[in-house]
């Protein structure tokens, strides 16, 4: 994948679903799972999931800034990394992480162009994996893409 660059697999049509879009967006990175989050005032609400267990969906409905990989990922305003969520000890995996039986993970910040923090984008796969600088910053770019998509469709639906 190009670092500068939106892959066209992954480029939202307006008729697309935000689920459809997120579920390009996992298979571009070779992954199969991922959630997309929207800031809210009590925190990150879940807009859109693809291959998270539904024994795990109530956990991550509403993630508090500061709180596992995505919480995280808000709260330092970079991408956080896991190389496997199932032994990872550094406390950054949530219990719900780890109940997806994933083990390569990363949730990276959705940046508006004003600076602030709109969401979180997280996808996972189920071998170790350890994410490339350059898959961080192409997850951030994507993730902005996706947001924007997401408003345009709520825009669509009112």
């Amino acid at each position: 994948m190009s670092d500068e660059t939106i892959p066209p697999s992954v480029e939202p049509t307006p008729d697309e679903d935000t689920t459809d879009v997120l579920q390009n967006v996992i298979e571009e990175f070779d992954c199969t799972s991922g959630t997309l989050h929207r800031r809210e005032e009590n925190g990150l609400t879940l807009i859109a999931s693809v291959g998270i267990p539904d024994s795990v969906l109530p956990r991550i409905e509403t993630i508090p800034i500061g709180k596992g990989m995505a919480g995280l990922a808000a709260e330092r305003m970079e991408p956080v990394d896991v190389c496997n969520l199932q032994t990872d000890d550094s406390g950054v995996a949530e219990d719900g992480a780890r109940a997806t039986g994933m083990e390569g993970s990363l949730a990276a910040p959705i940046i508006g162009s004003d600076g602030a923090l709109e969401g979180t984008i997280g996808i996972a796969k189920p071998e170790q994996y350890e994410f490339s600088p350059e898959e961080r910053d192409q997850l951030m770019r994507i993730g902005k893409r996706i947001m924007s998509h997401d408003d345009t469709e709520s825009d669509r639906s009112r």
